[in-house]
């Protein structure tokens, strides 16, 4: 057995793929501001280009492609620059869309971790939105796969109910792109590159036509204020395309099936038999009789790095507004961690975990 060090918060970021290095070296050869009308310039904004035509052939986009720093800034762009009047999200989006005053509504979640698509004609809901007017619309934000338990929304069903009832559709695929298809149907979606082992401080937001945006000035068609990241955006599209599917080979997680028996015979609570559509890349589990926050500790003295909650959240002392949204009880959610796995990650480490929490929950007992 290994005592490297193991990294098991690939959900938070994912180490860089030897294509996005290689990707991003031929950008800084390139380098010259894709603005610039001098032959440099020229140059760089046709790999720009062509990178921006790659990442919408690999996610099978049809609309626009603006890249930004990230998923953060993409979730600001759009409820930001939308041509929408009211902002709903779900109870579960990640902390870049629930900001601030934002959303002026909260679509409640089931204890599955499904969206309560019924609540959208409920009427509790505030009755200006909704209503079919596209004078006064509304923008809607479900993230396709939550970053904190792994559950995967029904995003056709949902575009359904939001489109029927006058809405646009924005969905967060930071945690999806390149693991998953991204799902077309969206009005808008939000990429993340080092989610699928790209640079960090790049992304994109997926617009399905620019008229539903109203432009800003600056860079990206007028839609984004800087000069893009070239070497960035080159390692991004490598990274994507550098994605296979399956995004881990099956015989990896293989451990996790007689793990999830252990964690339950020891009555520890595996998430996922909780969830209405759980993925297999992100995990959530409680040990019994030990806060998540010891649980950290004492994970990281063995060597072994987890999370609790969203890399974006997990260093406050909050209690996860995805858990309790779905209803846990408190005691619960705060024994809660998670794990998430990457293109890096081995079976050997997924088996190391494993043990190593069985031994942790054994000896608490």
């Amino acid at each position: 057995m290994t005592n490297s060090r193991i990294y098991l918060d690939h959900a938070a970021t994912t180490p860089l793929r030897p294509e996005a290095r290689a990707g991003m070296e031929q950008g800084f050869a390139l380098w010259a501001n894709p603005s610039s009308p001098h032959a440099e310039g020229r140059r760089a904004r046709a790999a720009l280009e062509d990178a921006r035509a790659r990442v919408k052939e690999l996610l099978g986009w049809e609309g626009e492609v603006i890249f930004t720093s990230g998923a953060s800034e993409a979730a600001a762009l759009a409820l930001d620059a939308v041509n929408a009047v009211h902002d709903v999200a779900s109870a579960v989006e990640h902390d870049a869309v629930l900001r601030g005053d934002l959303p002026e509504w909260t679509l409640p979640v089931r204890g599955d971790g499904a969206a309560d698509l019924m609540a959208l004609s409920d009427e509790s809901r505030p009755l200006e939105l909704l209503v079919g007017d596209p004078e006064n619309r509304s923008l809607v934000a479900v993230q396709h796969v939550n970053s904190e338990t792994g559950n995967r929304q029904h995003i056709g069903f949902t575009a359904e109910v939001v489109h029927d009832n006058g809405g646009l559709l924005l969905v967060d695929c930071a945690q999806s792109a390149g693991k998953f298809e991204l799902p077309r149907m969206a009005d808008l979606a939000i990429v993340s590159a080092h989610k699928f082992g790209g640079p960090v401080g790049i992304g994109a937001l997926l617009v399905k036509d620019f008229a539903l945006l109203h432009p800003s000035g600056g860079q990206e068609r007028g839609y984004r204020r800087g000069t893009e990241n070239l070497p960035a955006v080159l390692g991004m599209v490598a990274a994507l395309e550098a994605c296979h599917q399956p995004y881990i080979a099956p015989e990896v997680l293989e451990p996790l099936d007689a793990f999830a028996e252990g964690v339950r015979a020891l009555g520890g609570e595996w998430l996922s038999d909780r969830l209405s559509d759980p993925t297999p890349y992100i995990r959530a589990l409680a040990m019994p009789q030990m806060s998540a926050q010891a649980q950290l500790m004492r994970f990281d003295m063995a060597g072994i790095s987890v999370s609790q909650g969203s890399a974006c959240s997990s260093g406050t002392m909050k209690r996860s507004h995805v858990l309790t949204a779905m209803g846990l009880p408190g005691e619960l959610a705060d024994r809660t961690i998670r794990v998430s796995f990457g293109w890096t990650t081995t079976r050997a480490e997924v088996e190391r975990f494993c043990e190593t929490w069985l031994d942790m929950a054994r000896r608490a007992a």
